[in-house]
């Protein structure tokens, strides 16, 4: 793990930097509290680790059965 200070308003590239693969930058810090913007091309996926962590027991659980089949009612002549 790589593990580096950075200000408000200073940013790490990542990947190479004549074409980063993204930014990410201090956006603010009050207190406790640090806000963080990521800048990244939309089909790459950004997750905080619990949505991260819910996802994949989702994928694991396989697909959501969200209704049921009904055989269709008996046309009436």
């Amino acid at each position: 793990m790589l593990v580096i200070t950075r200000r408000e308003g200073e940013e790490v590239v990542i990947g190479n930097p004549a074409a980063p693969l993204g930014i990410v930058r201090i956006a603010a810090i009050k207190g406790d509290r640090v806000r963080i913007a990521f800048e990244f091309p939309r089909e790459i996926d950004v997750h905080r680790r619990e949505v991260a962590e819910q996802i994949i027991a989702n994928e694991a659980a396989g697909p959501a059965v969200l209704g049921s089949i009904r055989p269709a009612a008996a046309e009436g002549g």
